[in-house]
């Protein structure tokens, strides 16, 4: 393992297809490439484990946690000896046999194999773009009912989003409120919206957070009707971009320093500046 002062994190960058083995062949290779670094920590993207062709492909191919991909990824991080951030599985909602309704659920699985958390996203993303792109995300999906309190893992105390929660500052905003020191954005960005809006994003909830910010990413062409933007990145409390995929599979890798992100805050007190006798505080909903 990376030292405790600066752990090493690795942040993968794939283009899914409906082919369900071909990607986790794909995701196994970046994971045991990640361990050949001493990286404590993977991070894969968004949908993962696959991306159908239409809703009924995305609907016959999903699975439960118990199902055999998660099970697979639980016996991988073991025999790594690394954790694992799941970063969008497409679960079998819980009433599955009445409604076929599934979750967008970002699992967290630690280096024994046992699942620590799981996120299911709250907002999905249901847009009519310029180009004539449209999707429809609710058509399937249940939205997540709450958010998760950040999870303490060898990389630092992180807070779970999925994609489409990183255009709202109110959702980093409170899980930063919660202790995180690390945000991560499992996405597959479209290639409009990537454009315009991917690293300006992420910076920007870095900025106001003073967290590092983690994006793994889905690339290039899933099919006749999906593309996604790509550059996988990392970006520090200051807001510099300090790892970063191009194009095609891959991996960046990214130390994460803690006390620099404390002189930061300490620097830019911008916690203790917030004037919320004017404007409130950003609540976490999620009981105890």
């Amino acid at each position: 393992m990376a030292g405790a002062h600066k752990p090493l994190i690795a942040v993968c960058q794939m283009t899914s297809t409906s082919d369900k083995e071909k990607n986790f062949a794909t995701c196994s290779r970046l994971i045991r490439e990640a361990a050949g670094r001493r990286a404590c920590m993977v991070f894969l993207p968004e949908a993962f484990d696959y991306i159908g062709g239409s809703t009924e492909e995305t609907l016959s191919l999903a699975e439960s946690l118990h199902g055999d991909t998660i099970q697979r990824y639980t016996q991988l991080a073991r025999e790594c000896g690394l954790w694992l951030s799941l970063g969008g599985f497409h679960e079998k909602g819980p009433n599955w046999d009445t409604d076929q309704r599934i979750s967008n659920s970002h699992v967290v699985v630690d280096n024994t194999g046992h699942i620590v958390s799981v996120y299911r996203k709250a907002h999905l993303f249901d847009v009519d773009l310029q180009n004539g792109v449209s999707l429809r995300e609710s058509s399937s999906t249940l939205p997540g009912a709450e958010l998760i309190r950040p999870i303490t893992s060898p990389a630092g105390k992180i807070g779970l989003g999925v994609c489409y929660d990183l255009r709202f500052p109110e959702f980093s905003l409170a899980l930063a409120q919660q202790g995180a020191e690390l945000l991560t954005y499992p996405s597959a960005f479209t290639l409009t919206t990537g454009l315009a809006h991917w690293e300006v994003l992420l910076r920007a909830r870095a900025i106001e957070t003073q967290c590092y910010v983690v994006a793994a990413a889905q690339t290039d062409r899933h099919n006749e009707k999906r593309t996604s933007y790509g550059h996988a990145m990392v970006v520090d409390p200051w807001g510099l971009v300090i790892g970063q995929c191009q194009g095609g599979t891959g991996i960046c890798y990214a130390e994460i320093d803690i006390p620099y992100m404390e002189r930061v805050r300490r620097d830019m007190p911008v916690w203790r500046h917030r004037r919320t006798d004017l404007y409130g505080k950003i609540s976490f909903n999620k009981p105890d």
